[in-house]
């Protein structure tokens, strides 16, 4: 299979998002009685895409968690977690893009990094509402403080815009403790100098600590989108619901077997593979035709020899003619 035929549901269906307003704090996420952090669910506006944002949607190279293409700067491991704000719980299997500039404060693919690609990517959330990248501590440039741009796919319709920085002091002592890699020097302004966070930046601070046994900083940001968990529907959701329905697989974290529920609507040509968070295609199948009704696929870890990670489940429906996709998150431990 061609991975440009990969998530195509979550591609160029996008046509015109909506910017959704989100909420977001910053720091470890709280325990609850259920085990799940809990949001703050206090909303703030959306912000801008930034000047250079590029349509990562129409180019699934950028499904991956390393970003770096080993540009130069600080390691970075930046967990976002998304929470709905009807519930304040989690938000699986939704959509995540981030971008940001490199140390020289200079975007991929514009100007004289036309046709590059570094600090840009995006992630699908797992069960908890968390996914993961690995990226750099960015630059700055004029005008703007140290940041990051991110983008959460509610909907194929539906999208929330806005981005969020770093303690000032945390990003000052990064960029200080490793000057050989930043020769522009620390951020010359603070978060209250940046009128991109002139509606209260407090909300969309995330954390930053040095990580001294792996050599990188680690850095937590939570971000509450508008509606009920994935309850945002869009037409490719909809003509897709029309012919099947993809469950979330269980048990889920699951150790050495775990099985994925499907239910047809309509006789269907199926197949369902498995791609790592890197974007790789690490197993497929070919299931042939299947009658109308509840089918169920089961996968033995060992026997196709996957260690434990987290991998994303794809079902592909052929019904006359029409090509029909789905995606879950699964955990193996």
């Amino acid at each position: 299979m061609k991975r440009s035929d990969f998530l195509k549901v979550f591609g160029g269906a996008v046509t015109l998002p909506v910017a959704l307003p989100f909420i977001g704090r910053a720091g470890a996420p709280a325990k609850g009685a259920s085990g799940a952090a809990r949001s703050n669910c206090i909303l703030v506006p959306s912000e801008t895409a930034g000047p250079f944002p590029l349509d990562l949607s129409e180019n699934d190279y950028f499904f991956r968690q390393d970003i770096t293409e080993d540009v130069p700067g600080v390691r970075l491991r930046q967990r976002i977690r998304i929470i709905g704000a009807g519930n304040c719980e989690p938000m699986p299997n939704v959509r995540v893009n981030v971008w940001h500039c490199d140390r020289d404060g200079n975007y991929s693919g514009y100007g004289t990094l036309e046709g590059q690609t570094h600090c840009r990517g995006y992630q699908f959330t797992d069960a908890n509402g968390e996914c993961e990248f690995v990226t750099i501590v960015p630059g700055w440039y004029p005008g703007r403080v140290t940041h990051m741009h991110f983008q959460v796919f509610v909907s194929t319709q539906y999208s929330v815009v806005s981005q969020y920085t770093w303690p000032h002091d945390a990003v000052v002592e990064a960029v200080e403790a490793n000057a050989g890699l930043y020769p522009d020097g620390p951020d010359p302004l603070t978060p209250e100098q940046d009128g991109a966070f002139s509606s209260g930046y407090e909300l969309q601070l995330a954390d930053l600590v040095w990580d001294a046994a792996a050599g990188e900083y680690v850095s937590f940001y939570e971000a509450t989108v508008e509606g009920d968990g994935t309850s945002g529907v869009g037409y490719q959701e909809m003509r897709t619901a029309e012919v099947m329905a993809l469950g979330q697989n269980f048990p889920n974290p699951a150790v050495d077997h775990t099985t994925i529920p499907l239910t047809l609507h309509r006789a269907a040509e199926v197949t369902w593979s498995l791609w790592s968070v890197q974007g790789q295609c690490v197993y497929r199948k070919k299931e042939g035709v299947l009658s109308a009704g509840d089918h169920r696929f089961e996968v033995e870890f060992q026997h196709l020899g996957l260690a434990p990670a987290s991998y994303v489940y794809q079902l592909e429906m052929l019904v006359d003619g029409q090509r029909y996709t789905s995606v879950r998150r699964m955990t193996v431990r």
